[in-house]
């Protein structure tokens, strides 16, 4: 299903798991400067770990840069040391980022902290949209999740820890009050996607995605969508059928391209979804709502923001 995905674990040379092997040895060992140290496979997951860890975490993202395609990821041997190194990983899981495992499998640490989202949330391994950061109901347990493991590893700072999460959780009230509001204001709004990146908040919004799921599952692992789905989706603006267009702002080819302008052509708002936050100048809280944003100026007004 997730081809693109799944690929990532087979590109990680023999040198490499070697490498993450030979550093098993300094897994899970502690920073000189008495600080975790900790690892996000996705930026928004660092992201929170530093904002419940606070002063008592040194962390790090895999994968970062806005402008590329997270799908296609390659660990280079500087990831394996990063992973080997961590005491605590928080990683997606539903195989969007399966080299962690082969990464962490090859350098064992009996004390390294794992958090696999997937798992945390109890979803299947073939649940289809694995975009979970998405997902208003994601982050708040991910928080809680970082904060204990934190209080296992430094139980002196427990207690800051559990209250860095919950200010944390009290801060997405924005985002879910945006959500909210939307989804009265503008019930069941018609869209159309390429991707399955946002939509997630999109049904938590209300949302009537109209283009093919196997269309978006397509587009996400590279494939050539079928041709009555490229029609159905052509339609969507032709027809004038949808609000807005959100399309995955890191990973565009010649088709999406010829979306975004037959959108343009037809009306249709465009709106730029991202898979890794955009740094710099977004936390996690501010990258969804502003997300959020962008669809209801779409929908409300007509104004397209392809770029956060």
């Amino acid at each position: 299903m997730r081809s693109r995905y799944q690929a990532l674990a087979a590109v990680l040379p023999l040198g490499l798991v070697l490498l993450a092997s030979a550093c098993s040895s300094a897994a899970g060992a502690p920073d000189p400067g008495g600080k975790v140290v900790a690892v996000g496979a996705e930026n928004e997951y660092a992201n929170v770990i530093g904002q419940v860890g606070g002063n008592y975490v040194q962390v790090s993202a895999i994968m970062s840069n806005p402008n590329t395609d997270p799908h296609t990821f390659e660990a280079s041997a500087s990831v394996a040391r990063e992973v080997s190194a961590a005491q605590l990983v928080v990683q997606n899981g539903v195989g969007y980022d399966t080299f962690m495992n082969t990464i962490e499998n090859a350098a064992p640490s009996s004390s390294r902290k794992v958090i696999v989202v997937q798992d945390l949330l109890g979803l299947p391994t073939d649940t289809p949209n694995p975009h979970l950061w998405y997902k208003p109901s994601t982050m708040p347990a991910v928080a809680n999740a970082i904060a204990a493991d934190l209080a296992a590893i430094q139980p002196a700072h427990a207690s800051y820890f559990k209250s860095n999460a919950a200010a944390f959780i009290a801060s997405l009230t924005a985002w879910n009050n945006a959500i909210a509001a939307f989804k009265a204001t503008y019930p069941n709004t018609p869209v159309a996607t390429t991707e399955p990146v946002a939509d997630y908040m999109l049904q938590a919004a209300g949302a009537d995605n109209l283009t093919p799921f196997a269309f978006q599952a397509d587009i996400m692992n590279g494939t050539d969508p079928s041709a009555q789905d490229v029609a159905v989706q052509r339609s969507l603006f032709t027809q004038h059928q949808v609000k807005a267009f959100l399309y995955n702002q890191q990973v565009t080819d010649s088709l999406t391209e010829s979306f975004i302008a037959l959108a343009q052509q037809n009306g249709v708002p465009v709106v730029g979804v991202y898979e890794t936050m955009p740094v710099p100048g977004y936390d996690y809280q501010s990258w969804m709502l502003a997300e959020v944003q962008a669809l209801q100026k779409a929908v409300a007004d007509k104004i397209s923001t392809e770029h956060l």
